[in-house]
């Protein structure tokens, strides 16, 4: 399953892979793609959206569904 979510705050690659690794970081996501153009990040995997959130969050960004 495929899911985006919105991720503002995000102004470099290296903001990106920060978001990436900790989307990588929950359980039952195997792949994890942000991009700081659309802010959107990809999620490949079966994991609780709030879960998603709120790690994008500990990150030090904002994210909504």
């Amino acid at each position: 399953m495929t899911m985006t979510i919105t991720v503002n705050g995000m102004s470099c690659g290296h903001c990106e892979q920060t978001v990436e690794d900790a989307l990588r970081g929950v359980a039952e996501v195997s792949d994890a793609h942000a991009d700081r153009e659309t802010e959107t990040a990809t999620v490949e995997g079966e994991p609780d959206i709030a879960v998603l959130v709120q790690a994008v969050e500990d990150a030090g960004y904002t994210a909504r569904t």
